[in-house]
């Protein structure tokens, strides 16, 4: 999802974004006849707003986390094509804040409306940089983590720091710590490239107590 778009003098728009047939189809501006096609589960125009990618593509999937299921947003595409936007946004305007953030209000209220549970959410943010996993919330950074596999045959990454959090401030703060430590080089295409990926974790544990104590 494009989030900045650039006019050149005699520039023409070769993306069409087909939202009823849920399809994204590019064009040659030389070549009447070159037309593709490609489908998805759904599409976006470049107007469209942060509360619409959450409400329509993240709500129920945050939904189901907090009932126990596991649950990932992946967002994957060329440096400079707004990953970083649509994860993160802009906390200087609540309208621009993107998934991560947004999962962080949607929890806690969920928390504070639901009286028969008790919860217990941590969070944890690792880096993979040249192939080495590295904790951005540790206080050694630049520790290299190692991948392991329980005997239950899940896989965890050894060590690594979890931090207990009990508001969206807390959240918002252990997610804007772990941002600045991520490793930044610039490229071509973008200044600010992170030229990494991050995987921010939030667990959610809850417990209650039914009829029988």
């Amino acid at each position: 999802r494009r989030v900045h778009r650039f006019a050149y003098l005699d520039s023409k728009e070769i993306v069409q974004v087909d939202e009823p047939n849920n399809q994204i189809i590019l064009r040659k501006p030389a070549e009447e006849n070159y037309i593709k096609n490609f489908a998805y589960d759904a599409v976006y125009p470049m107007n469209c707003t942060q509360a619409a990618i959450y409400e329509q593509t993240v709500f129920s999937l945050v939904e189901s986390v907090v009932e126990g299921y596991n649950g990932t947003i992946f967002a994957y595409g060329q440096t400079g094509c707004g990953k970083t936007f649509t994860m993160m946004g802009s906390q200087e305007r609540d309208e621009l804040k993107g998934i991560i953030p947004r999962t962080f209000s949607h929890i806690v209220n969920i928390i504070e409306s639901t009286k028969d549970r008790q919860f217990l959410v941590s969070c944890s943010f690792i880096e993979i940089y040249n192939e080495e996993i590295h904790d951005l919330l540790s206080n050694d950074i630049k520790e290299r983590r190692e991948i392991k596999e329980d005997q239950k045959g899940q896989v965890y990454v050894k060590d690594l720091s979890k931090h207990v959090v009990k508001s969206v401030d807390e959240m918002e703060r252990w997610m804007n710590i772990g941002f600045k430590n991520r490793a930044v080089g610039e490229t071509v295409m973008n200044k600010d490239s992170s030229r990494s990926h991050s995987i921010f974790t939030i667990r959610v544990e809850s417990e209650f107590t039914d009829a029988n104590g």
